[in-house]
């Protein structure tokens, strides 16, 4: 493999990356650079992610509307069973928490999301493990749906290793050169050469521009701890909505027989395998404790994952305004999973040069707000 060239060269093989690889494979040499032993170890592996499309802003929803067609009816032989399966949120709150859920139920319905008010009883009829203080004020978004995102990653991949993209794992990037005409990378699995580089490692994705010689853009990676946790006194919760309270202090929703929780944390980390801490853990036992009835009779798993955030906390897409044949696909943060099928479009595009594809502008996609040389002007 050392010397081999491409097309391009994808630095990051988590659904950032492998969406990009499927769509653009058809149509280009690809190899995807991995630097773990398998893809989506970081992030993408640890996601507990919903399709909600009144999620995040206008950019990342206008993304997220353009994906549901790939979601409901995937090419086929993607996946064997579908990608998403009916969830629903429930935002809950105490009476004080009125005001906000009415800010937020205004922003939902203007965006075109569906949301219902519930009364404090059908709000206990679906998350019955809520303390009746906690369950005063409720509003249901019932479009939100589970991803599978094992299922999303796996049929990206193999799709784009059938369209004879390569994927190196172990090949973590250690230099990258430009000669004025093309990329050479070096790897951990040898040296490749690329016309374009397309960045899509996650948190380390400011690491990579700097080997690059392009400027950081100022990535955040942030750590967010889950539980899953055993409750005997629970046992008929397969059909809980997801279940968020009005602050987004605290979510938890059924998770394989069990309860998965968080304490929705966003703690400044380095890029890193992220691991989660005790004092997190224990922070979200006690708002269990004062908003639930939950006795956690046993933590049955215990994970950290990084969300990675651009300053403006939008997602980036484009071509560096410095350095010639280097795109960034970074900032996904919280966002990334559902809006993979329509940014793996987009991305596949702007590299080609081709034109914007009629269904992302018909939801209303604009690559100006994701283009990274908003953070130059901003700057200068």
């Amino acid at each position: 493999m050392s010397g081999a060239h491409y097309d391009v060269a994808i630095v990051g093989a988590g659904i950032a990356g492998a969406s990009a690889a499927y769509f653009l494979a058809p149509r280009a040499r690809v190899v995807v650079l991995e630097r773990e032993a398998q893809p989506g170890y970081h992030t993408t592996g640890r996601s507990a992610a919903l399709f909600s499309e009144t999620y995040g802003n206008a950019s990342v929803r206008s993304l997220t509307r353009a994906s549901r067609a790939f979601y409901d009816a995937p090419p086929p032989g993607f996946a064997a069973q579908p990608l998403l399966t009916p969830r629903g949120v429930l935002f809950f709150g105490r009476k004080e928490h009125g005001p906000r859920l009415e800010a937020q139920a205004a922003e939902l319905r203007a965006t075109g999301g569906r949301v219902e008010w519930l009364r404090p009883e059908e709000i206990l009829a679906r998350a019955p493990a809520l303390r009746p203080e906690w369950a005063a004020t409720g509003l249901y978004e019932p479009d939100a749906e589970d991803i599978d995102v094992h299922a999303l990653l796996s049929g990206f991949l193999r799709g784009a290793r059938a369209a004879g993209a390569q994927l190196l794992t172990d090949a973590a990037l250690e230099a990258l050169q430009h000669d004025g005409r093309r990329w050479t990378l070096h790897t951990r699995a040898g040296d490749i050469r690329a016309d374009i580089v397309i960045n899509a490692a996650g948190a380390w994705a400011d690491e990579v521009a700097t080997l690059a010689g392009a400027t950081p853009l100022g990535l955040a990676p942030l750590r967010r701890t889950v539980i899953v946790f055993e409750c005997p006194r629970f046992t008929d919760t397969a059909r809980w909505p997801a279940t968020v309270d009005a602050t987004e202090d605290l979510y938890f929703r059924p998770e394989a027989g069990r309860l998965l929780a968080s304490p929705a944390d966003e703690t400044p980390s380095p890029p890193c395998d992220a691991q989660p801490e005790e004092l997190d853990i224990a922070l979200l036992i006690e708002r269990l404790q004062a908003a639930t009835t939950f006795d956690i009779a046993r933590i049955t798993a215990r994970w950290a994952g990084l969300r990675t955030f651009a300053p403006d906390r939008a997602l980036v897409a484009g071509f560096d305004p410095m350095r010639p044949g280097f795109f960034w696909l970074a900032g996904q943060g919280g966002y990334g999973i559902q809006t993979a099928p329509a940014m793996g479009q987009l991305v596949a595009a702007l590299v080609r040069g081709d034109a914007l594809p009629a269904a992302l502008a018909a939801q209303g996609v604009d690559p100006a707000t994701l283009d990274p040389k908003r953070f130059s002007r901003t700057t200068t």
